[in-house]
């Protein structure tokens, strides 16, 4: 585990973005811990988030063009990224979609930079792919080519299939996905941290269930 990913997950516990207990998902299963990114809801929350999503992607060596988050929560995630790795590493273009097409002005869906060269799709998860799927459709349209996507979280468990839905987007579209923290890592940060924890146990028992 990097050192960026195990001050993230000790951030993410002092915010509350991060929790463990039950917690019944949108599938309908008990999770044994609970992320959610939209509780990073100040400047200097956003300002240290973006650092981490910028460190992933240095991390990963993937060399991007274009930063581009999907209306509404890529949104501030793409423009903290850009903010972080322009502080990092270099100045890079972001832009976003308009959930309604503008009807006057300029006009069109998309706020921001060009969408050219390879674009980075900035998201906090990938849960049933429906986000990714209509930024990759923008992103072509606009004649660009998608080099990936950049998430806080994966969760590494199975969706409607033997696949998590991050697998699934790797295999359909033949880009990668990197992720900030995977569930991996959260059980390494425990294990090193709290290892004699009755999350363990139970973080166990749902990833054997669930896990891919």
């Amino acid at each position: 585990m990097f050192e960026y990913q195990h001050q993230f997950i000790q951030y993410a516990l002092e915010n509350g973005v991060l929790k463990f207990g039950q917690f019944k998902l949108k599938s309908g299963r008990i999770s044994p811990y609970f992320f959610n990114t939209g509780l990073f809801s100040t400047g200097a929350q956003l300002d240290k988030l973006g650092q981490f999503y910028a460190q992933a992607l240095i991390a990963s060596g993937l060399e991007v063009d274009v930063l581009y988050g999907p209306a509404y929560k890529g949104i501030p995630l793409a423009a903290g990224t850009a903010i972080a790795y322009s502080q990092l590493k270099a100045d890079i273009p972001f832009a976003f979609n308009r959930k309604e097409a503008k009807d006057h002005g300029e006009g069109g869906v998309l706020v921001g930079a060009p969408l050219q060269g390879k674009v980075l799709i900035i998201d906090d998860v990938i849960t049933a792919g429906t986000s990714v799927r209509e930024s990759i459709q923008i992103i072509s349209a606009a004649g660009a080519s998608v080099a990936g996507v950049l998430i806080a979280l994966d969760r590494q468990e199975k969706g409607e299939t033997e696949l998590s839905a991050v697998q699934e987007v790797t295999r359909q579209y033949n880009i990668p996905v990197i992720a900030i923290i995977s569930l991996a890592e959260i059980i390494s940060y425990i294990q090193l941290n709290e290892p004699d924890s009755e999350k363990l146990p139970i973080i166990h028992a749902y990833r054997q269930q669930y896990g891919i």
